[in-house]
């Protein structure tokens, strides 16, 4: 019998907890008691619906709320798209934001997501979730660089000790199917270039036999990752899936409490 109610609770645990990653271009979401990651398009029909207006409202830019309304809208269908009929109330979200995110953006992020889900919110820097869900050490002493490429923000970020000592970022205007265009996949690499010359010699050793991670769907890109590794001299690698990685490290997250809030409050 106590078996039984310790099943029991494990599941309603589950069921309570929700990964969210607002993109700009797609919004992706995971239960832990659920197999199938929950991914539309960061897009929703106008309200009130607008005569002979045809194009559909995208309430992200640059990885952050440009529409409120319209962002409540959104999280409240992939919320409903990751609920199963015997789902229970959800217990807490735990949501991606940029390192670029002000606190004006991360508040309105924690009012759309908390009014949506009726539950506790906790927001965590993305990169950082995506070290997680790659398996990165995030509160290792050693340092490591990871380049997360979306289709609104492109961030390099520096991590050491479970928080982002470092960061770069460039906001995109307009991405296409093969990816960045050449002249922002130039600024990406510079930029990442630029960010490993920051840190201190003894740091640049260790980051460099580390190597850079890249994740985001940008991972994808080919020309990119041959570009960094020409121009940054270390290894490159990518992680399969790499689109879903920072969902399921925010998933991670969810299932260790204690390492999210610790993240979460070196994020702020």
């Amino acid at each position: 019998m106590a078996e039984l109610a310790s099943a029991r609770t494990l599941q309603h645990t589950r069921h309570g907890r929700v990964a969210l990653d607002l993109g700009t271009a797609r919004t992706r979401a995971l239960t832990s008691s659920g197999v199938a990651i929950a991914d539309r398009p960061s897009a929703v029909v106008a309200s009130p619906p607008v005569a002979d207006v045809a194009d559909p409202v995208r309430p992200i830019r640059h990885g952050m709320i440009a529409d409120p309304g319209a962002c409540l809208r959104l999280v409240r269908l992939v919320l409903r798209d990751v609920q199963t009929a015997g789902d229970r109330s959800m217990e807490q979200v735990v949501v991606g934001v940029p390192v670029a995110a002000s606190p004006s953006d991360r508040r309105a992020v924690r009012t759309a997501v908390s009014e949506a889900a009726g539950c506790g919110v906790t927001l965590v820097e993305e990169p950082l979730a995506a070290a997680v869900g790659v398996g990165l050490d995030v509160t290792g002493s050693r340092p490591f660089l990871l380049l997360d490429v979306g289709a609104g923000i492109v961030e390099a970020v520096a991590i050491r000790d479970g928080a982002i000592s470092d960061a770069v970022a460039i906001q995109l205007g307009a991405t296409t199917s093969a990816g960045l265009l050449p002249y922002v996949l130039d600024g990406v690499v510079d930029m990442t270039a630029a960010l490993l010359r920051r840190l201190p010699a003894q740091l640049r050793v260790a980051a460099r036999a580390h190597g850079l991670t890249v994740t985001g769907g940008g991972a994808l890109q080919a020309q990119l990752l041959s570009r960094l590794d020409t121009v940054l001299r270390m290894p490159v690698s990518t992680p399969p899936e790499p689109q879903h990685v920072t969902v399921r490290g925010l998933m991670r997250l969810c299932l260790q409490p204690a390492l999210a809030a610790g993240l979460a409050a070196r994020g702020r």
